[in-house]
């Protein structure tokens, strides 16, 4: 990836901007709005939002507000975790178009594979949230469907009731947290692994030897993790809501890891803590 402008393909050829803007924990209202526009601005093109973090409204503000066509912008949003099922999935659809005050979604995502809603039915639950998915997608009102937080233990139910496989699955990979597993089994069936909370939610500035790689780069720790993110193959989703770190983030592509920084990040195993166990999640 050599610019903010570049893509990777999903399977079914839609292109999906390099590196997108995390919202998650962004309040809604005028942080959002500030911040979706402030990261336009800025560069990107790749939204990334969620029903449940409460700012979908801001969101859409934002991009209306950023001037740039709606078709230019790639935007994702994700099924909240009470709405699994075949009728509440179309519906939360509906509630989440309605908030961004959009016509589609560019993807949409189960974001979480087990929540304490569906923990006895879980598979039947997925599985009809991912036909109400399929009919949309069908429907040309979302142009990818994917999956978040899944392994390939939540992945192969999905594909056994499943005609359209997932594209994209968004989980939590930052430096010593790789998820090899899940990777690996993702890339053998050709799903784009997103990369959230790419800096570990801010645990990574105090780690002594990415300090020193930012030393050695004259880079900033996060630039050093989303290109290390980039690197890896994974397309990150970096979050702020200050105008200068939002650039910031976008200005990665000057400078490239060497093999050896690469899988020195990668194997900094735990340096800020690791994904929580999707079968256990208190939500």
């Amino acid at each position: 990836m050599k610019s903010l402008t570049d893509s990777f393909v999903l399977s079914n050829g839609v292109k999906i901007p390099c590196i997108g803007f995390g919202t998650w924990q962004t309040p809604d209202g005028e942080t959002a709005v500030a911040s979706v526009k402030a990261a336009i601005a800025a560069g990107y093109r790749h939204i990334d939002t969620a029903q449940v973090y409460g700012n979908e409204e801001g969101v859409g503000i934002g991009v209306k507000e950023s001037k740039v066509n709606r078709e230019e912008i790639f935007i994702t949003s994700k099924l909240g975790n009470r709405d699994h099922g075949y009728e509440k999935t179309l519906a939360a659809f509906e509630m989440t178009l309605k908030k961004l005050d959009m016509e589609y979604l560019d993807l949409y995502l189960i974001h979480w594979p087990n929540p304490l809603a569906f923990r006895d039915n879980w598979q039947e639950a997925n599985a009809g949230s991912w036909k109400a998915f399929e009919e949309l997608y069908r429907a040309k009102r979302i142009r990818a469907i994917g999956v978040s937080n899944f392994h390939q233990r939540h992945i192969e139910p999905l594909l056994k009731t499943a005609t359209v496989a997932p594209m994209v699955n968004q989980i939590r990979l930052c430096p010593g947290d790789t998820q090899d597993e899940v990777v690996e089994y993702c890339r053998k069936q050709d799903i784009l692994l997103e990369a959230y909370s790419p800096l570990g939610v801010g645990k990574i500035f105090e780690v002594p030897e990415m300090k020193e790689l930012a030393e050695k780069y004259g880079k900033s720790i996060a630039q050093i993790c989303i290109r290390w993110s980039l690197q890896m193959g994974f397309l990150p989703l970096p979050k702020s809501v200050t105008p200068s770190r939002i650039k910031e983030n976008a200005d990665v592509f000057g400078f490239e890891l060497s093999k050896e920084d690469v899988k020195l990040i990668a194997g900094l195993k735990g340096c800020v803590g690791y994904s929580q166990n999707p079968d256990t999640a208190t939500f």
